[in-house]
């Protein structure tokens, strides 16, 4: 591979969500606050949306990382579960003992008894869901009941929703209406800027050891940008594949013909026009409207 060549410790561009290479771009750092903000005011439900690859799930784990001493954290990273499913997942998590016979009844009063023995401790549970649009609507109802723990000021089981942008098309239906209602905080994750596209590049390569000049210039990062509309999972494939091409023509910079190649290479980009369309059709086409252009002519002479 291509760490030794320019002098990195680790991959900079891998998929995986890894906090430390997460940087605190407007979009993302405002995000944290909202959420810190929201937890220490005690509110029930609070909601994160974003398009894939915009970084949700890193939020998600550097929000744990952050968490200050009086939190208990409930940790859901697969949410496809049904409602006696969710409980019993939630109740694992807070470190509930369970055995086979025990109800679904049974299981909810223990995980109410969890939470409130937390409370008297000075403790406050904080559910965390990722990929939240996948949560079925009877375990959304489901987590509503677990917020109705509350003191005169405070819930004392909170519930942090990570979702795509399908959980809000969800949660407007009618027979949700009163978890919309309770969710008193939420935020948007945007894409990236094509300012902010390079610092994203140049950050993740610091943060992987990279100590010489600049590999991505200012037109390599606008070709990655229109490419990738500016999310960053689909950022890092297209950097992880230009050092790909660098390295194997033994440059130190990547050059403009490799991003376009790494764009060519990659399915799911923003493809331009003139890449989407075979060279063949684009000349059978040319062809096609000089023959009209000339009949029409013709009729008109």
């Amino acid at each position: 591979m291509y760490l030794y060549h320019f002098g990195l410790k680790e991959l900079p561009f891998t998929l995986t969500p890894n906090t430390q290479f997460f940087l605190g771009l407007p979009s993302h750092h405002e995000a944290l606050q909202v959420l810190l903000t929201a937890l220490k005011t005690g509110e029930g439900f609070i909601k994160v949306t974003g398009e894939v690859g915009t970084g949700k799930t890193l939020l998600c784990r550097k929000l744990m990382n952050e968490l200050p001493d009086g939190f208990v954290l409930a940790y859901i990273p697969n949410p496809y579960l049904q409602p006696e499913e969710l409980s019993i997942a939630v109740a694992q998590e807070l470190g509930v003992s369970l055995d086979e016979n025990t109800s679904q009844q049974q299981i909810t009063q223990l995980i109410q008894q969890k939470v409130m023995d937390y409370s008297q401790q000075g403790k406050a549970v904080v559910l965390l869901l990722d990929e939240a649009q996948a949560l079925p609507e009877e375990s959304i109802e489901a987590l509503r009941l677990f917020t109705n723990l509350e003191t005169e000021s405070r819930k004392l089981l909170q519930v942090v929703l990570f979702g795509q942008p399908e959980l809000d098309s969800r949660l407007a239906k009618p027979s949700l209406r009163q978890v919309k209602q309770r969710i008193t905080f939420s935020y948007k994750l945007r894409v990236l800027h094509q300012t902010e596209v390079q610092a994203y590049i140049n950050h993740r390569l610091s943060i992987a050891g990279f100590k010489g000049m600049p590999i991505f210039d200012e037109k390599v990062s606008a070709i990655i940008y229109r490419a990738s509309g500016g999310i960053p999972r689909i950022i890092n494939t297209l950097a992880h594949k230009c050092l790909m091409l660098c390295y194997g023509e033994n440059l130190q910079a990547v050059k403009a013909d490799h991003a376009k190649k790494a764009v060519e290479d990659t399915e799911y980009v923003m493809l331009p026009v003139w890449l989407k369309i075979p060279k063949w059709s684009i000349i059978a086409g040319g062809a096609a409207m000089l023959i009209l252009m000339v009949s029409i002519w013709s009729l008109l002479a």
